[in-house]
């Protein structure tokens, strides 16, 4: 495979979609895809002590500490799976780690290929949780906790793009229609940038 390695991050409100488009992209680009929530509830399904500190977290409506996420993710884009790129999901989310990600990455010689941003409207994330919350019966998507969230949201991890469109690596992508129709907006905007496909098996 040629073309510009694929380390990606997708960003996009809670209901944007981004952890389908993200398992998606990551399968079509040959790449894994690392979300800290799946990690974490791993972790709570398994019943480790980090997933009874995460769960208490959770259920209080709050996120994970940086200090723990960046521990996270830094051990996992470690792995020799990851060594030709990545797609991040869920980190990092506030301007603290988005140094702490930049150092690690530095390190290595390499840095983030491109940024995601899913745009879907608020009352639309709210619509798409609170719909999941009655399919899978999530104890943590309460109303009062879908809004605490959103806000974070919006407050913490949107200013994120600033940084990264300085940098001229942002495609903001329209995350409203089909799943189809959201992906292959993505994939053409990656293209554009030089990413390749994995050819198929």
């Amino acid at each position: 495979m040629t073309g510009t390695p694929a380390r990606l991050l997708i960003v996009g409100p809670q209901g944007s979609g981004k952890g389908t488009q993200g398992a998606r992209i990551a399968e079509m680009f040959g790449i894994p895809a690392i979300s800290t929530g799946d990690v974490f509830r791993a972790n709570i399904n398994g019943g480790t002590e980090l997933g009874k500190r995460v769960q208490a977290i959770i259920q209080a409506g709050d996120l994970v500490p940086d200090a723990l996420t960046g521990e996270v993710v830094r051990d996992r884009i470690g792995q020799a799976d990851a060594a030709h790129g990545f797609l991040l999901d869920g980190y990092p989310r506030n301007l603290g780690q988005v140094a702490d990600l930049d150092g690690f990455l530095d390190e290595g010689g390499v840095q983030l290929t491109a940024v995601i941003e899913l745009s879907v409207p608020r009352d639309e994330s709210i619509a798409r949780i609170s719909v999941r919350a009655k399919e899978q019966g999530r104890a943590d998507d309460t109303p009062g906790a879908i809004a605490h969230r959103l806000s974070i949201y919006e407050n913490e991890t949107a200013p994120i793009l600033d940084v990264y469109r300085e940098r001229g690596i942002v495609d903001e992508i329209d995350g409203v229609g089909t799943l189809d129709e959201i992906t292959d907006r993505i994939v053409s905007a990656l293209e554009a940038r030089g990413l390749v496909r994995r050819a198929a098996a």
